[in-house]
């Protein structure tokens, strides 16, 4: 079964595509849609990621998985969430780089106790415009007062997961995909299908 993805980032196609073995994941590009593209403009990440899969549904008429995830601090009030990928350019200049924006979020919570944070990933499989599944899940941590790792991408390297004693970073790829945000809800999203294969 071939499913597209709505997304242009590699590194997020490149960790699902681990996570749907059974599946072929393609990106929008692959079926003559290379400028994707939708205004994410709702209030959670559930309403991130069905705007997301029903728009490009819209367009291609065929199995369609959505990604929005991000990084809920506690101490900010659950930001930067669903603004994660655009924190520290809000005021309009270009986005920033993974480091730039880590390093803004370690600035902004140096006088903060309270260190604790979750990684955040909805999914929203669309089969229809009728038929929708979604599934969210999260990682809990901790964030760090410095980076720690070369693995993973984005907030990896400053969120600290106890139960390993590591970064995301310093995750061996097994290690993140049994455990982490994306994960646990592809494992829950996988489990559905296999469902509506089993009885559609």
């Amino acid at each position: 079964m071939e499913i597209i993805v709505a997304t242009g980032n590699a590194h997020k196609l490149g960790e699902l595509a681990e996570l749907f073995p059974a599946y072929r994941l393609l990106r929008p590009s692959d079926v003559g849609h290379p400028a994707f593209d939708v205004e994410e403009n709702g209030s959670t990440f559930l309403g991130n990621a069905i705007i997301k899969a029903e728009a490009l549904f819209r367009l291609v008429g065929r199995p369609v998985l959505a990604d929005d995830s991000g990084l809920a601090v506690r101490a900010l009030g659950g930001g930067p969430g669903i603004h994660s990928a655009r924190f520290g350019s809000e005021d309009g200049r270009a986005k920033l780089d993974s480091a730039d924006r880590n390093a803004l979020l370690l600035r902004t919570m140096a006088d903060k106790d309270d260190r604790s944070c979750a990684f955040v990933c909805c999914l929203v499989l669309c089969l229809s415009a009728e038929r929708i599944f979604c599934v969210q899940e999260t990682l809990e941590g901790e964030l760090l007062r410095e980076p720690r790792g070369k693995g993973g991408f984005g907030y990896d390297p400053i969120v600290f997961v106890p139960a390993f004693s590591k970064s995301v970073a310093e995750l061996s790829s097994e290690e993140k995909n049994a455990m982490s945000h994306r994960g646990r809800a592809a494992r829950r999203m996988v489990s559905i299908l296999s469902d509506i294969h089993a009885c559609p």
